[in-house]
Formats: C-alpha cells, sequence, structure tokens
C-alpha cells in the first residue's frame, strides 16, 4: 500500500489537501475569463465531471472584473465550485483593484516567475500575500521552467560554474525551480500568511524531471504538492505522458492534487482532462469515481463487433449515469463490471468480477452467461437484446447491492 508522504492540509474553499484528505483532482477553464457566461459553463461542465477545484486565467481587468458574475452564475445552478485564479504579471494590480474578486476567489495561484524583477518582485509578491491574509485564502506557488525566476537561476548557475566538476545544466534547473518555490513559500510566511495556507508546484513537460524535480522538493519541505506536467500535449500523447508522468510519483507517496493538462483536440470537451486524472487515481488504487469496466481487447476468435460496441456502451452507460447514482447508491464506484468477448478468458474474468458477461466468440453458439458475484445469473440470447437486458441486470444489481433501505417511520 502506498504511504502518503505528511503533509500540512489546506482548506481551499471547502476542499480540504493534503495528506490527511484524499489525492484531489483539479482542471483549468480555456475561455475568454472576460465571457462570464462561457467561463461558468465550462466550469460547471468540469465540475459536474469531477473536477473538485477549477482554476480560471485572471489576466486583465476585464476577466477580473467578471468573476463575481461568473460565481454567480455557478450559484444559480446550484454549484458551490472553488475557483482558484490564475494570476501572471499584473496579479498584485487586480487583486486590489477587484475586492470582490479577490474575496469570491478560493486560492490564488502566483508564478514566482511573474511578479516582476529586481525590487518590484518582492513588492508584487508582498502585495499578493498580503491580500491572501486580508481576505484568509491560501495561495498556490507554482514554479515552470518555461517561467523560472531569471535571478534564482541566474545565482545557481553562477555557483556550479566555480566545482571543477560542474552540474549538468538540467540538474541547476531543476534546482533553481524547487529554490524559487521554496523561497518563495519561506517569503510568505514571513510575511504573515499562515503555514497551512501554502500548496506548491513546480512544472516541467518531460516525466523524468518531473519525478527529480518532485522527489527532491518533497523531502525539502512539508507543504502539500500539486503535480502536473506543464505541458502534457494533444492525444494519446498527452494521456500517455501525464499518466507515466504522474502515477510514478503518486505511487511514491507524492502528490496531494493534480491536473492533466491536455490540449483537447478542436471542438472537444474540456472535461477529458478530468477523466484521465481520475482514472490515474483509480488505476493506481488511490480513489474510486465509478465503476470499473473490465473489457478484453479482441483476438482473432472475437472478429465480430458486438463485445467492442457493448463494452463502449457500458462504460458510457455507467459513466452518464454515475452522477445519479452517487447520490443514491453510497459505495457503487467500488463495483466491477467484466464484458469479456470469448470463452476463453470471459467466464473466468466475469466469475471475478461483481457482475459481468462472457460473448461468444465469432462462429460460435450466440449464449451469453452473466455472472453476478462469482455464480451463474442467467444466460442472454439474441444479438440485438443483450446489450438492453445486461443493462437492466446492472441497474438491477446496483439497487439491490448499493440502495439504501428506507425505513418507514
Amino acid at each position: 500500500m502506498t504511504v502518503r508522504r505528511k503533509t500540512a492540509n489546506v482548506n481551499v474553499g471547502g476542499v480540504w489537501i493534503g495528506s490527511s484528505y484524499p489525492i484531489r483532482v483539479q482542471s483549468m477553464t480555456n475561455t475568454d475569463t472576460a465571457d462570464a457566461e462561457g467561463t461558468a459553463l465550462q466550469v460547471a461542465q468540469l465540475f459536474n465531471a469531477g473536477s473538485e477545484i477549477v482554476r480560471i486565467t485572471v489576466n486583465n481587468r476585464e476577466s477580473a472584473a467578471a468573476v463575481p458574475e461568473i460565481v454567480g452564475r455557478l450559484e444559480d445552478l446550484g454549484l458551490s465550485v472553488p475557483i482558484v485564479g490564475d494570476f501572471h504579471y499584473n496579479g498584485h494590480q487586480l487583486l486590489r483593484e477587484y475586492p470582490e474578486t479577490a474575496r469570491l476567489l478560493a486560492k490564488y495561484r502566483i508564478n514566482p516567475g511573474n511578479v516582476g524583477v529586481g525590487q518590484k518582485h518582492d513588492v508584487n509578491f508582498a502585495t499578493m500575500i498580503e491580500v491572501a491574509k486580508e481576505f484568509d485564502k491560501p495561495v498556490r506557488i507554482g514554479v515552470n521552467w518555461g517561467s523560472l525566476d531569471g535571478s534564482v537561476l541566474a545565482r545557481l548557475m553562477d555557483l556550479n560554474s566555480k566545482p571543477e566538476q560542474p552540474r549538468g545544466a538540467t540538474d541547476v534547473l531543476i534546482d533553481a525551480m524547487n529554490a524559487s518555490a521554496l523561497e518563495s513559500a519561506f517569503l510568505a510566511e514571513e510575511l504573515g500568511l499562515a503555514h497551512d495556507k501554502i500548496i506548491l508546484s513546480a512544472k516541467v513537460s518531460s516525466a523524468p524531471e518531473l519525478w527529480q524535480t518532485y522527489r527532491t522538493l518533497a523531502v525539502q519541505c512539508d507543504y502539500p504538492l500539486h503535480l502536473g506536467l506543464t505541458e502534457a500535449g494533444m492525444g494519446d500523447k498527452g494521456v500517455v505522458s501525464s499518466s507515466v508522468g504522474l502515477a510514478v510519483l503518486l505511487a511514491e507517496g507524492i502528490g496531494d492534487t493534480i491536473r492533466v493538462s491536455l490540449t483537447p483536440e478542436p471542438g472537444a470537451p474540456r472535461k477529458k482532462e478530468v477523466e484521465v486524472a481520475q482514472q490515474i487515481l483509480q488505476s493506481l488504487g488511490l480513489r474510486q469515481f465509478l465503476p470499473q469496466v473490465t473489457a478484453c481487447p479482441g483476438c482473432g476468435r472475437t472478429t465480430s463487433t458486438l463485445f467492442q460496441e457493448m463494452a463502449q456502451s457500458i462504460q458510457n452507460y455507467i459513466r452518464d449515469t454515475m452522477p445519479q447514482w452517487k447520490g443514491r447508491y453510497p459505495g457503487v464506484e467500488s463495483m466491477n463490471v467484466a464484458v469479456m468477448g470469448c470463452i476463453v478468458n470471459g467466464p473466468g474474468e466475469s466469475k471475478q468480477a461483481n457482475i459481468g458477461i462472457s460473448l461468444p466468440g465469432t462462429g460460435e453458439d450466440p449464449r451469453a452467461p452473466v455472472y453476478q458475484d462469482g455464480k451463474l445469473l442467467t444466460t442472454l440470447k439474441g444479438v440485438g437484446t443483450i446489450v438492453p437486458e445486461f443493462i437492466k441486470l446492472l441497474e438491477a444489481y446496483v439497487e439491490k447491492t448499493y440502495g439504501v433501505e428506507k425505513i418507514e417511520v
């Protein structure tokens, strides 16, 4: 069993982050925040998909002014979503100019590399910390290697040039990222921000460097850590890169909140990044979000597409129905469902699932045995009716197993 790294616990708009709580799933909108209606709609979509915290860009006066309307629209939908303001370059100005926005945001994200240079850096940073103290807000000090504080990097590069055998440039870059995050956190505490109001992140775009960065950072502090590749990419590349990068650290007990930064396909919904993040945690056994569907990959015995179509139908049905199930059937997220394509491994896998079906292979007798908790329940027949009949059996199993008995008074 994975042993979580011990951290402080931080309250972000009613959602707790830290080692005493589940690893949280976060996401970020890609709308123009000044479009309050469009942004609120996307926040709602991400939240309904399972994002527990949603970050929005606050990069100009128009976007800062839109935050109260965004929050109001979400409240009209009956949604209480912790919204994080993502600030770069001018956050110190916007937080002061728009105090209602500062009050309504659940957390501020500060990038130490983008708050100014020289004396302005510390003054601007201090302003944002003062606002956080005033409104009792936590901050995420988020360092990216694409926007690293140049003064920190220059200082460490200079120190690295003195030994006879200097370290590699990547090692120094990672040290500079961690130094920027930690020095900013320590400065925030010196300015009066409580220790349990700080979360750190240090994002890169390569999995091996991500492991090195967070392994080093994890032993240097007890702040909660937000994990993620800064630019994971599109499609399979983004999914695989994020899975590889995050899974290794999570398996080592490092990480308290995650985001999968996928580039969505044109016109595709933003919620894919939430689904991937959930699946990473669920595959590691760290959290359960929805029932798992086990399906075989197919082979020469399963040239029929029936089992593929059924597996997809069941997976989609479960995901679409889960919002209703979650409130009515406590624990249903731990259910395992098997949809297998032939008699070789099908019966065995189906017996190991809570409920499973073993379809016939190509050219075999079209009979599909259904197993429930290891025992044969029934056998379905007829290609056109197998899917709806199995869904009925699935619904009946969920009701029987996870339904809360109503006690008449």
